[in-house]
């Protein structure tokens, strides 16, 4: 899956942020049309002034398929981005994320093994062919083709629930895709979007992977829409109502705007929540002057409030929430893999094999077809 390479020179910590900068740069200047830098919101401040695009997971990765011009795409994230992109992408261009150990807590929590395993046990219980597999976005390139093989397809927070409707949604004929979802890794996109749609609790179950059956009994498998997956994201968990409570308080004109990824009681508690592009939206058209308490990342809120210093927008968790491995990629690791480039050294390049790439290929197209 990936194309393992030396890790960066410890020389390149004893750099200054100036002369990172200025090689940075230099290294840029030389590659021209030939490089395209994609930097996630999540992204610290000393890379993202460096991308040439930035955006969410699969906004990045669609347009890194759009430019077929750029061989190296070097991308600022985590490495299911990363190979979301070479899937898109062509045999001619090589994707690299400058830092290998840059991963995603939520992705790791459903690996491929856990998936067959629990379809396998759905199986034995109910008609598999009424299940319907459905991955968020934030998944590995198995996971993917594993949804893409089994008739599902990929969502994002933004399309959720349009991705939901149409396994869900009856047709003319009052026929549906299926009867039940088995939705992963994030429980909480899943739940929120479900209740959103107007699915009552009692069906929704948390089908735990390292428990027999899930933890559950037969007759719950049977009786659920929604079967899902006990994963979560690290970060957006941190926030709270007692959070949403306090700056209530000091902020009564205040509005709060959170993501999907949180815990239901707390985008039950906020004003609006939505994917990434959604709250960028919402502090756009908000007015001048409006407190704006925020749930994501922080790299993400201390730009808005920077970009909108009119409102005053701030993190709902004081003590910080940055996304410890999106920040591994740091100046230091992209002025390396830049560097090498331009001596001809491609390193850290993300490669899924042919076989998984088709079949991921299909479910990202599935949902593409779906919005």
């Amino acid at each position: 899956m990936i194309t393992i390479s030396a890790s960066m020179p410890h020389s390149y910590r004893d750099v200054s942020p100036e002369e990172l900068d200025a090689r940075i740069a230099a290294a840029k200047d030389t590659l021209g049309s030939q490089l395209l830098i994609l930097g996630h919101h999540y992204q610290m401040d000393e890379v993202m002034k460096f991308a040439d695009v930035d955006g969410d997971s699969f906004g990045l990765s669609r347009t890194a398929g759009s430019r077929p011009e750029a061989e190296f795409i070097v991308f600022c994230g985590v490495h299911f981005m990363a190979e979301s992109a070479d899937i898109l992408t062509n045999e001619q261009q090589a994707v690299v994320l400058p830092d290998l150990s840059a991963g995603c807590s939520m992705a790791d929590m459903a690996d491929i093994d856990q998936v067959e395993r629990a379809w396998d046990e759905i199986a034995k219980i109910t008609d598999i062919t009424r299940v319907l597999p459905i991955t968020y976005m934030n998944s590995t390139a198995a996971i993917k083709a594993f949804v893409g093989r089994n008739g599902g397809a990929v969502c994002t927070s933004s399309n959720a629930q349009a991705v939901l409707d149409w396994a869900l949604a009856p047709n003319e004929r009052g026929e549906r895709r299926a009867d039940k979802i088995l939705f992963f890794p994030d429980q909480h996109l899943g739940r929120n979007t479900a209740t959103a749609m107007g699915y009552p609790q009692e069906s929704m179950a948390l089908w735990n992977p390292h428990e027999r059956q899930g933890g559950l009994e037969e007759s719950v498998i049977k009786s659920a829409s929604f079967l899902l997956w006990k994963g979560h994201c690290s970060v957006h968990t941190r926030f709270t109502v007692d959070q949403i409570n306090s700056f209530r308080t000091k902020n009564p004109e205040g509005v709060v705007v959170v993501h999907p990824e949180c815990t239901q009681d707390v985008v039950q508690a906020s004003d609006a929540s939505g994917s990434t592009d959604f709250i960028i939206r919402f502090v756009e058209s908000s007015a001048p002057g409006t407190p704006i308490g925020i749930g994501t990342e922080i790299h993400l809120v201390k730009r808005l409030a920077e970009r909108y210093p009119d409102r005053a927008i701030v993190c709902l968790d004081a003590e910080v929430c940055p996304c410890v491995t999106m920040s591994r990629i740091d100046a230091a690791h992209l002025a390396w893999v830049l560097e090498e480039l331009v001596a001809g050294r491609v390193r850290n390049q993300i490669v899924v094999p042919e076989a998984i790439a088709r079949d991921a290929r299909v479910a990202l197209n599935r949902m593409l077809s779906i919005i």
